[in-house]
């Protein structure tokens, strides 16, 4: 990946104390070339698409568990989300446009899943991995001064998310959008925190390239499908409570996906600098997962309600520390590397899950390429007037000079 130029870096700032920044003032020439260029590749890219299908099949017993299956010329991706045991999706891409999924239902709802789970034929298998979401934090960070200070404030007994107890994924399917909610509360809980409250798990898939009409907006393609992350109504043990999530990784080698911080411009509001976090599980192309570092306080995300997202950097851990996901054994195996990232939202100044009990934050995971923030026909005359100007002002003045000495040349004395 290129690295990012020192006057990009710079650029960069927080707005308040932990607060995004959303607009910036105007680049300078050089930082709006270099962002240009690295733009510039998604537009000669194209426009893939796929005929893509939700499916929660009939004859499958446990109605929690989500098949998107998204078809173009030559390959099929699959997306397997889950909510047997802690929510969990499984990526794998294949190289015919013909590959299916195949469940042993009766192998994966044992103690020994493996096996229970596959994508036919094995051989056109060119990419695989997962994510399995863990555990809800909860930090009280009302006495907490330091906003770098890790963990944020005193920790609270998390939530096991294998421990909830989740819909029936079928009630929130939607053809149309292409969508299906997860919805869960702990089927233990003895604060009755979740009495009014829930934790839901939205996912959508994309046929064509677009972006979703809420913020953050995060760019999507055929290969990719999105989760929205919303806690909304549950009742936090403290006065200024900040919630995180663990999220756990799992892939076909010993080491880690590369975490990496990109920038680009986005003028979905203003012409800025914005910046994205993202996972890759390994050389291009293979499979990816996006995110801006921001979450949002109400329905309505905006400006007034952004909250930054802090992630951790990844870091091995064993498999038996995790709480196991019948998906991803019967798919991969007992034997699995697992590495673990923590996502913290908010911080004790600002916006906060405390101003109407909401929480949200997106993320987009897919295969191939990531997605790259292309610049807009009004950026892009913007970009044209502001570089342009200084040559024709260059211009005008050397006109003037070579002018201006001709005359002075012709000039004669009068003796």
């Amino acid at each position: 990946m290129t690295a990012v130029p020192s006057a990009l870096r710079s650029s960069v700032r927080m707005c308040g104390s932990e607060e995004p920044c959303w607009g910036l003032s105007a680049p300078g020439p050089t930082l709006l070339l270099s962002l240009l260029l690295s733009a510039a590749p998604s537009g000669l890219l194209g426009e893939e698409t796929r005929q893509v299908s939700l499916e929660v099949s009939p004859d499958w017993p446990v109605p929690h568990l989500l098949h998107i299956r998204a078809v173009g010329t030559n390959s099929t991706l699959h997306y397997v989300w889950s909510s047997l045991g802690p929510p969990a999706v499984l990526l794998v891409a294949t190289n015919t446009p013909n590959s299916t999924l195949s469940i042993d239902w009766v192998r994966l709802l044992s103690s020994e899943p493996d096996g229970g789970l596959m994508v036919l034929p094995k051989d056109s298998i060119q990419f695989s991995s997962a994510l399995v979401f863990t555990r809800l934090f909860e930090f009280d960070s009302t006495n907490t001064s330091d906003t770098a200070e890790k963990p944020p404030g005193k920790p609270y007994t998390p939530y096991s998310l294998a421990n909830f107890s989740w819909s029936n994924i079928t009630d929130s399917l939607d053809p149309a959008t292409l969508s299906a909610t997860f919805q869960g509360h702990p089927t233990h809980d003895p604060t009755r925190a979740f009495a009014n409250g829930s934790l839901a798990l939205r996912v959508q898939a994309f046929s064509r390239t677009s972006r979703p009409a809420q913020p953050p907006r995060l760019l999507h393609t055929a290969d990719t499908c999105q989760l929205e992350v919303a806690l909304v109504g549950a009742s936090p043990r403290g006065n200024g409570s900040l919630f995180g999530l663990e999220v756990a990784t799992v892939g076909q080698g010993p080491d880690c996906p590369s975490a990496q911080k990109r920038y680009s411009i986005d003028d979905e509001y203003t012409p800025a600098i914005f910046q994205m976090d993202q996972l890759l599980w390994g050389p291009l192309p293979s499979g990816f997962a996006q995110w801006r570092p921001v979450a949002f306080s109400q329905k309505q995300g905006g400006r007034d309600s952004a909250m930054h997202c802090q992630a951790s950097p990844l870091y091995p851990t064993l498999a038996y520390l995790l709480p196991k996901s019948p998906i991803i054994q019967g798919f991969f195996g007992s034997r699995n590397n697992f590495c673990v990232f923590n996502l913290t939202f908010g911080a004790s100044t600002g916006p906060g899950y405390w101003d109407q009990q909401y929480l949200s934050w997106s993320m987009v995971l897919g295969m191939g390429s990531p997605p790259v923030d292309a610049l807009s026909p009004l950026v892009l005359s913007i970009m044209v007037v502001a570089l342009g100007a200084p040559g024709l002002m260059m211009l005008a003045g050397g006109l003037f000079l070579l002018l201006g000495h001709k005359r002075h040349s012709e000039y004669q004395p009068i003796n």
